[in-house]
């Protein structure tokens, strides 16, 4: 297979290009979802020896295929560790142990502050979302924090339906008024292109498009009028190793998912007969 444009799908473009971000050997707090997936791609390839930490206690998980939630048993079953809750949080994220946070979002603004929690109005929500969880942990504690998710207009938004964890607050020095122990977000990772602070306004500025897509796409998609590098970069393609190692663990999970609604469905019938015998 070759690594032109019409040989992967953006999804993968982006899960790609978040996975390289991860270096090897770092400790990294994993967030569920396209995050897992992206932390999960780069342990299998160029980060073997990444330390991947999740929200319910596993450190050093090695998961065959990926979890449903941070309380997926396949996360504990070849950790290194599994450690308490309070642990994980008091010492391992709260005292700057942490190298990097992966997390994902429904919405973020221009200073990479994030929101995982409602749309429309706290109070009268018209889509309430999965919540805060670890994140706004993540987002003060880790020495950096990578970021992905769709862009889109819904996604990228001139002000937040609410506030769930920090980037850069308003911009310029405010992060630092906060007293944060972390870093704050080093790169914003989309199915366009990649997206890094500005060093001074901590603005999110496009550094690099993706193959076949272009700066028009990113600012149609962006609420805020989005400023671009003045030295645009291209993401390099997916390699013919990264897809198939994608691909491959996606169909894993793909399978395990199949298997597991077989074997709900057998559960269920057979709760169902017994209620049946008590009649």
């Amino acid at each position: 297979m070759s690594s032109n444009e019409s040989s992967y799908t953006k999804d993968e473009m982006m899960t790609v290009a978040a996975s390289r971000e991860l270096r090897d050997e770092a400790l990294c707090f994993v967030g569920i979802g396209l995050p897992s997936e992206a932390a999960n791609l780069a342990r299998a390839t160029h980060a073997p020896n990444c330390v991947l930490v999740y929200e319910s206690g596993p450190i050093g998980a090695k998961p065959d295929v990926l979890p449903h939630s941070i309380g997926d048993g396949v996360l504990a079953e070849n950790a290194d560790s599994v450690v308490p809750i309070p642990e994980i949080f008091s010492y391992w994220l709260q005292t700057g142990r942490i190298d990097v946070g992966f997390l994902g979002a429904a919405q973020i603004d221009r200073f990479a502050n994030i929101n995982t929690t409602v749309i429309g109005s706290y109070e009268k929500p018209k889509v309430r979302l999965p919540g805060a969880g670890g994140a706004p942990e993540i987002a003060a504690s880790a020495k950096e924090v990578i970021i992905v998710l769709g862009h889109t207009p819904r996604a990228f938004v001139e002000e937040l339906a609410f506030r769930t964890s920090v980037g850069y607050l308003d911009g310029g020095d405010s992060r630092e008024k906060l007293r944060y122990l972390g870093g704050g977000p080093t790169v914003v990772i989309t199915d366009l292109g990649i997206l890094r602070p500005d060093p001074k306004t901590r603005e999110l500025t496009l550094a690099k498009v993706h193959p076949g897509a272009s700066v028009e796409q990113a600012r149609e998609a962006t609420g805020w009028d989005l400023k671009s590098a003045e030295e645009l970069g291209t993401t390099d393609p997916p390699s013919e190793e990264e897809l198939r190692v994608l691909r491959h663990l996606r169909a894993k999970t793909e399978a395990a998912n199949k298997d597991m609604q077989v074997l709900r469905n057998l559960q269920a019938r057979i709760g169902a007969a017994r209620e049946d015998g008590r009649k």
